[in-house]
This record gives structure tokens, sequence and C-alpha cells, in this order.
């Protein structure tokens, strides 16, 4: 058996190796499939699929592990961890990356996404080394801000060719480029570049923060802990109800209660949308029958957040009943019988004993918890269309929360691709949501060692 070196050193030595193993193969399989296209090329609207990439780089990784296991034989205890580093590396490490990256862009579906405008299609009528002839003026066709399209960045293409090249100047229809293309071009596209842009996407957030960063995080910190305190609440208080072992049908209303748990969160949320419509639904048409006026739980921006805390109550408690009836069940029932003896009424059982007990497997449940609806995407974009709030844009409605504040801005702005906004909010929710951890932490000392 082989030990690897101990210590830190051991640990990067490994990670190294295995980190190269997967960079040095992805860019051998790239490589490949780059000459793949250069030795056979395809038709433009049917290229080679991109998997590829992914099969050579795996043709290539498996003999360079070997050969590495033979210079490092340690090395094969890690092997075991490579699927999981792998899908470590690509799911999450790199979306990461890629949106702290993009939050400094000002990408965007309508004018800077860095994909040809295929809108802008031209026709290339001669070509000459640099100097390409089109069908049409270029200032025109291309949609230049200036008449000499200085600087823009055209995408040429054949039937089997495609190449991208900066624009040095245009006159009229004939334009200077920045290089030959190496082939002959049959038509010619403006591609939509975004650029690094620093920190305006921060800027323009805060600038705004009165009227849709504040107001959002406080309805995102009000629908959490109040989400959590309530269905705690009743989930203790139903949970403290059904270990009374005297209770007629026990077994049965376990079981009911936990069915809102047990149904997927897409049909609740549905049924409960129906159910709280204002014109059809049937708790306004009960409330009717009682004499009373219906309620705009859907679109009155108030009573939206109503409907959210009422759907999410009904989705949280049973969470909450399971976690006391297995803490209660921890509890020896020789402290109640202690209880008894000494005369203890049940108030003070309770006080005194079960809540005592109950409070530290609740306090991480209760974090957790919190965390969990600080970023609950699921039931407010599940409620479908929000009422407006005047001041606000169409991606910070009345029940938005930070989480589907950057969804909508990222996927329905600007295009539906505003990844440069949408990574800058991304960011800003993941340094507020670790400051709240830090202050819960802090406070409930749940990371607090036990001495």
């Amino acid at each position: 058996m082989y030990r690897s070196p101990q210590g830190a050193r051991g640990f990067l030595l490994s990670i190294g190796l295995l980190g190269g193993a997967l960079g040095g193969s992805f860019l051998a399989g790239l490589l490949v499939f780059w000459g793949l296209q250069a030795a056979f090329p395809r038709p433009v609207e049917n290229p080679y699929p991109g998997y590829l990439v992914l099969i050579f780089s795996v043709v290539v990784l498996i003999p360079l592990l070997i050969l590495i296991a033979r210079r490092f034989p340690f090395i094969t205890d890690w092997y075991y961890l490579l699927p999981a580093i792998s899908f470590l590396l690509a799911f999450t490490f790199y979306p990461i990356i890629l949106t702290v990256y993009f939050g400094f862009t000002n990408y965007n579906g309508i004018r800077n996404n860095g994909k040809a405008d295929r809108s802008t299609e031209t026709q290339v009528v001669q070509i000459e080394g640099r100097r390409l002839v089109l069908a049409q003026p270029a200032a025109d066709a291309l949609r230049c801000e200036e008449p000499t399209c200085a600087g823009v960045q055209l995408e040429l293409t054949s039937e089997t060719q495609r190449v991208r090249v900066g624009v040095l100047e245009a006159d009229g229809a004939v334009v200077e480029l920045a290089r030959a293309p190496g082939f002959t071009p049959t038509l010619a596209y403006r591609v939509n570049n975004y650029s690094f842009i620093g920190f305006e996407n921060y800027v323009r957030i805060f600038s705004q923060a009165s009227t849709i960063l504040l107001p959002v995080f406080i309805w995102n910190v009000v629908f959490a802990s109040s989400t959590v305190l309530i269905s705690a609440l009743l989930g203790l208080v139903i949970g403290l109800m059904l270990n009374n072992k005297n209770l007629r049908l026990r077994g049965f209303y376990r079981t009911a209660l936990i069915i809102s748990w047990a149904m997927p969160v897409v049909i609740s949320v549905q049924v409960f949308s129906a159910m709280l419509n204002v014109q059809f639904g049937p708790i306004n048409r009960l409330l009717g029958l009682l004499g009373s006026y219906p309620i705009p739980w859907l679109t009155d921006p108030e009573w939206f957040k109503v409907s959210a805390l009422l759907i999410s109550l009904w989705l949280s408690f049973p969470y909450w009943m399971t976690a006391t009836l297995g803490a209660l069940s921890t509890i020896p029932e020789d402290v109640y019988e202690a209880a008894r003896i000494d005369g203890a009424t049940g108030w003070q059982t309770l006080t005194g004993i079960t809540l005592p007990l109950l409070r530290q497997p609740f306090i991480p449940l209760l974090l957790s918890s919190f965390a969990y609806n600080f970023n609950n995407f699921g039931l407010i974009y599940l409620m479908g269309a929000q009422p407006a709030v005047e001041g606000r844009p169409s991606t910070a409605q009345a029940g938005d929360i930070l989480i589907t504040w950057a969804y909508k801005t990222a996927f329905q702005a600007d295009g539906g691709q505003a990844y440069g906004l949408g990574g800058a909010i991304s960011v800003i929710i993941f340094f507020i949501t670790l400051a709240i951890s830090l202050v819960n932490f802090r406070v409930t000392g749940a990371l607090r060692e036990v001495r």
C-alpha cells in the first residue's frame, strides 16, 4: 500500500495532479475537436456536436491517469474522487466563476451577448485579401454607430467555415478588415460584443437601493423569518398534541397532516393559486356566503404577501411536526415520571422539561430552514404573475424576493439574457446571505464549541 505525503503538501500535490489531468485532457480534447473541424469541415448550419469535446477528453484522460499513477502510485486512492471533483468543477465552481465574471460585464440579450446578430445578415460580393465588398453600405447593413464601423467585430461565413475578424474602417460598401479571413466568405454578420465595465452594474443596483434593493431585501427577511417562526410554532403545537399516547386515531392524524409535505410543491402552489383566485376561488366564494367582500389575495401587493406566507405555512408545518415528534422520542420517559412524582403540573413539565430539551436540536433546524426560505425561489416563482408596485421594474414586483429578482433580471430582462446585471445581483445576494448566516451563528452560538 502506497502512502501519500503527509499534511498540506500531500493534499495540494494530489489535488494538483487531478486538476492538471482534468485540465490537460480537456484542452487536448478541445484541440482535437478544432483539428477535426479544420480537417473535415461541415456546413455551418450542421456543425459537429459539442459533446465530442467531452468524448475526446475522456479518451485522452484515461491513459493520462495511468501514466500519473505509475509515477505517483499513491494517487490511485484519489481516483475514486475524480467523478465527484469533475462534477463539482463543472456544475459548481464554473457557474460561480462565470457569475462573478458576468457581474463585471455589460452582457445582455439585446446588444451585448457575444453572438452574431442574424438580423444584420449581408451578402459578400467580393473579397481581396483584407478588403471586403458588401452588397449594401456597411454602416446601414451592420448598423454601425459611426460611418467607418471602426472596431466592430464581424462574423464571416461560408458553407463550411466561420471566422470572426475586426473592422479597421469602412467606406460605403467596402470594408477594411484587421486580417484576411483565409477563405472566401459569402455572408457577413455583426457580432454584439460584450465588454468589461467594472463596477457599473453594482453602482446601478445601489443607486436604486431605496426603490428596489432595500424593499425587496426587507420583504425577503420578513418572508423567511415569518415562515420559519409561524410554521415552527404550529408544527411544535401539533407535534406535542400528537405525542400524547392517549390520543385516539393518532396514526391517522399523523398521516393526514403530513400529506402537504409529501405532495409536490408545484401541485400544492397551483392548487392554492386556484383557491385564492379573486373571482372564482372557493375561499372568496365561502367568504361571500358569510357576507364578506372578496379579498384580492393575488392582485393586491400586501395580500399577495399574506398569500405567500399562508402557502409557505401549509408546505412547512409538517416538517416541524415531524421534527418535533422525532425530538420528543429522544427524551427519556423517566424524566417525565420523576416530574410527576414531584407533583409537577402539565404546564410546568412543558416549560421546565420539554421545551428546554427541544431547544438544542431545534436551533440548527431553525437556521437551516431560514436559509432555505431566504432563497425559496420555487414558491414565489410558481405563484405566477404578481401585482406591480409603483416605482419598481417588472423584475422586482410585490412578492419578489432577492433570488427571484435576480432570476427575472437575468432571464426576463434586456432580451432575456441580462447576465451582467443578474450576475451582480447574485453576488450581492451571496454576501447578504453570508452576513445573515454569520449573525445567526454568532447570536445563537450554533458553532460554539461545547466545553
